[in-house]
């Protein structure tokens, strides 16, 4: 038997049941499911400095578990010294067996870790079944070594479901267990 991992077991067997009771799907087809995760990191002093794209490919890589890729500008702005073409961040997309490990590893190891931590904002959903996540400091992930860093920088984390509205998307993410706050 191969090894599949605990959220996307659980998706399976309680979650489709749950949100097809809520929301009176029929077919489990209409259930919404976590199609991607998306994690970027904007590097605005790597106009300066080149090496600082090299860490923050190398500490997504870490964090994630698969390779991240550096993003380019696409306009030149002189005001910023940037011209079209330089490396400016880096990303990784996640599908299928990593989106869920990183899913269960993000909410029962990073986020506890947040100083002061009530629950991630219930307001970063995009009116399209899609959620954004901010996280201040990469060093809430046990992957990163606190004594290798040059600098604490934070990173965007972005659900891309298949639901149709914002509802729909919330009602999957308490699903799987992300802790939104309580209003």
């Amino acid at each position: 038997m191969s090894y599949i991992p605990r959220l996307k077991q659980e998706y399976k067997e309680r979650v489709i049941k749950a949100l097809s009771e809520e929301f009176g799907y029929k077919n489990v087809m209409q259930v919404p499911k976590l199609e991607k995760i998306v994690v970027s990191r904007g590097v605005g002093a790597a106009v300066s400095d080149k090496k600082l794209i090299d860490h923050a490919v190398e500490e997504l890589s870490n964090i994630t578990g698969q390779k991240a890729v550096a993003t380019l500008s696409k306009k030149d702005v002189a005001s910023f010294k940037l011209r079209k073409g330089m490396p400016i961040g880096a990303k990784v997309t996640l599908r299928g067996e990593r989106m869920y490990e990183f899913l269960d590893r993000l909410i029962t190891s990073a986020l506890p870790r947040v100083r002061d931590f009530q629950g991630v904002k219930a307001n970063g959903f995009d009116g399209r079944g899609n959620y954004n996540l901010g996280v201040t400091e990469q060093i809430i992930f046990p992957e990163i070594n606190i004594d290798k860093i040059n600098r604490i920088n934070g990173m965007d984390i972005t659900f891309v479901t298949s639901a149709q509205t914002d509802k729909e998307a919330k009602s999957l993410l308490t699903e799987l267990g992300v802790p939104f706050k309580k209003n």
